[in-house]
């Protein structure tokens, strides 16, 4: 496996596990086969509802917690901000039955983000939370909380994959010390995504799959994945990336696929805004 190194010298390792749109029921086998299968990056989120069957599958597998990296994000959080973070952490660490996280997310960038951010800012020096960063945060909103906060986010969760590359936003990224994480790494199998062809032929030049070719792609480029499979075989051949290596005329092919886009839906839309900024969690 290899790591990148977050901006307080935290290490992470680039490709991980993610459990987002796992069913409830099948959550803790998959997390017990990815651990199996060398799985050592955990991805999860309070909004997921599935952080107790994480846990489960943690205590289960008798790895040393010190070998294990775990996230999970806050969702927006009512008023009064602050305290109220510091109540959702404390219920995220109780269901995943740990004494502290290596990465801790805010969710999405909506709320009272300064609010959000002071209280995980305080759980970081408090070392209940190894390194803090966002998610779904655009430059505007990103670089706004690095200039009125005192720690800047050691990552930022975004969607990334061959349709929606943003190489422009990683660069911004990389010159404030911000680690690009991907989510939807696969588009979720959007425009076609495990048979088009620029992938298809890549693949077959190396004799990996499409999934392993963008996979290769995202860490080649520097980006953590969190690929998500309930398949043990599968779970393997995401993993096995790193004994191959794409040309640089490979990586301009796949920038050709880039449409500027998302594929999901876009925090500038105020129907999006209303929408998650309405949700609440329960419990």
């Amino acid at each position: 496996m290899q790591n990148v190194t977050l901006n307080n010298g935290v290490e992470m390792p680039i490709l991980g596990f993610g459990v987002f749109q796992i069913p409830l029921e099948e959550t803790e086998q998959a997390v017990t086969d990815a651990l199996a299968a060398g799985y050592r990056l955990l991805d999860t989120a309070a909004s997921y509802g599935n952080e107790e069957a994480v846990g489960r599958a943690i205590k289960a597998s008798g790895i040393p917690r010190a070998e294990l990296f775990v996230t999970t994000k806050l969702y927006v959080q009512d008023a009064p901000a602050e305290e109220n973070t510091k109540r959702a952490f404390e219920t995220s660490l109780n269901k995943l039955g740990l004494d502290y996280l290596d990465l801790y997310l805010m969710h999405q960038p909506f709320g009272d983000v300064y609010g959000q951010w002071r209280a995980m800012e305080a759980l970081n020096r408090e070392g209940l939370a190894r390194a803090i960063g966002v998610a779904n945060f655009y430059p505007d909103r990103l670089l706004d909380l690095i200039i009125n906060s005192e720690i800047t986010p050691a990552v930022n969760q975004i969607e990334t994959h061959p349709f929606f590359q943003r190489a422009d936003y990683q660069e911004l990224m990389r010159e404030q010390g911000v680690q690009i994480q991907s989510w939807g790494g696969f588009a979720e199998g959007k425009n076609d995504l495990f048979t088009n062809p620029v992938l298809s032929g890549i693949g077959e030049k190396h004799g990996k799959s499409v999934a392993q070719v963008v996979l290769r792609w995202l860490t080649q480029r520097d980006v953590v994945a969190i690929p998500k499979s309930v398949r043990p075989e599968r779970m393997a051949e995401n993993l096995d990336i790193f004994d191959f290596e794409l040309t640089d005329d490979q990586m301009a092919a796949i920038a050709t696929l880039e449409t500027g886009a998302s594929l999901f839906f876009d925090h500038h839309d105020p129907a999006i805004v209303k929408w998650l900024s309405a949700r609440r969690l329960d419990g």
